[in-house]
């Protein structure tokens, strides 16, 4: 039986930047709590403590925000292997409150060793706004429920 991370980065006290934490909001609505082929880690305040919960795990989703991406807010990206794999660092520099989906992946793969699964996926929503709300705006509230329909269709796929 395959087991599957769902990670949900952003802060949700900063606008668009939320969407990650939204995404994953949803799908545990979907998922409910006490599934045993999917967890859900909401990777906003506390990132760090997660990773180590990764273990036995032979899949992990991520959704993210993407600041600066030249693209209009909302746009939607879902990185092919060879990216994620080269943005892999070897020690990368964080800060407990702000982990990013990368620097997870830095982390996890030096924790979990020989036991970090090769199948990862990451969802990025293009924002601009990070401002200081508690709100998404309609565009990336739009963009993040097309990630949810996307992922409730993988995981009915492969479950």
């Amino acid at each position: 039986m395959n087991k599957t991370a769902i990670m949900g980065f952003g802060n949700p006290c900063r606008s668009d930047d939320g969407v990650g934490c939204y995404v994953i909001e949803e799908l545990k609505k979907q998922v409910g709590e006490d599934n045993e082929q999917i967890t859900i880690f909401d990777m906003g305040t506390s990132a760090f403590e997660v990773l180590f919960n990764l273990k036995g795990h032979d899949r992990i989703i991520i959704v993210d925000a993407v600041v600066n991406s030249g693209e209009p807010d909302g746009t939607l990206y879902k990185l092919p292997a060879s990216e994620i794999n080269a943005a892999i660092q070897d020690d990368p520099m964080v800060f407990l409150h702000s982990l990013k989906w990368d620097q997870a992946l830095s982390y996890a793969k030096k924790i979990l060793r020989d036991e970090y699964p090769e199948n990862i996926e990451v969802y990025l929503i293009s924002v601009s706004n990070i401002r200081l709300d508690v709100t998404l705006s309609e565009t990336v509230k739009s963009a993040g429920d097309k990630v949810i329909e996307l992922i409730s269709k993988d995981l009915l796929v492969t479950s």
